[in-house]
């Protein structure tokens, strides 16, 4: 499971729903772990301390999958799980949101607030945008000076992401989507003979 495509959001967003006086303030932001997850829910929660409802939901890649989700006070199942719902429905992992409610002095009812909170949260992962993300790792190749051209031709043919470091050796740090990590790794040790050392 950790090595498959996803789909996320891009960055923070955020989006604003009126229903009958009340205002229903979606945030949405990429989390890669619950932790940063927990502590973006902190973050607004604080931000909107004032707020009658600040309502979370995450779906967190892990193994198994992590999914989290709480009403903080509206009626059971009609805020928090419409909310989990959206991201399930959108296929979307290593999410947050929070959805702000301030209430406006009418009663939506279950109905009405479930309609709220999943439209509040759709508005959130709209303006965030989605993207699809491959898992990446970093692999760290050391080489001597006379294999550093090889190792960097093959690095650049494949297009990901590097620094290079030409100290006493070369130090290359590349970026690579999980799935294609050993491939690169078997290039870089069969055009260098298994000098390279490889991390």
């Amino acid at each position: 499971m950790t090595t498959d495509p996803y789909r996320t959001v891009l960055g923070r967003g955020e989006a604003r729903v009126s229903v009958r006086g009340s205002e229903f303030i979606g945030h949405a932001m990429p989390a890669s772990t619950v932790e940063d997850a927990e502590a973006f829910i902190d973050a607004v929660s604080d931000e909107y301390a004032d707020a009658t409802h600040n309502v979370p939901a995450y779906r967190i890649r892990a193994d198994p999958l992590r999914e989290w989700a709480s009403d903080d006070g509206e009626p059971t199942n009609s805020a928090g799980k419409p909310a989990l719902s959206v991201l399930k429905h959108e296929e979307l992992e290593n999410v947050v949101v929070v959805i702000t409610r301030y209430y406006g002095g009418t009663n939506l009812g279950v109905g009405g607030l479930v309609r709220a909170y999943s439209q509040a949260t759709k508005k959130a992962v709209e303006a965030a945008g989605i993207k699809e993300e491959r898992p990446h790792e970093q692999v760290s190749i050391t080489i001597e000076y006379d294999d550093s051209g090889t190792v960097r031709g093959i690095i650049e043919s494949t297009g990901y992401e590097f620094d290079a470091a030409y100290e006493a050796d070369v130090s290359f740090s590349v970026r690579t989507p999980v799935s294609e990590a050993a491939t690169l790794r078997d290039r870089i040790q069969s055009a260098t003979s298994g000098r390279a050392k490889i991390e």
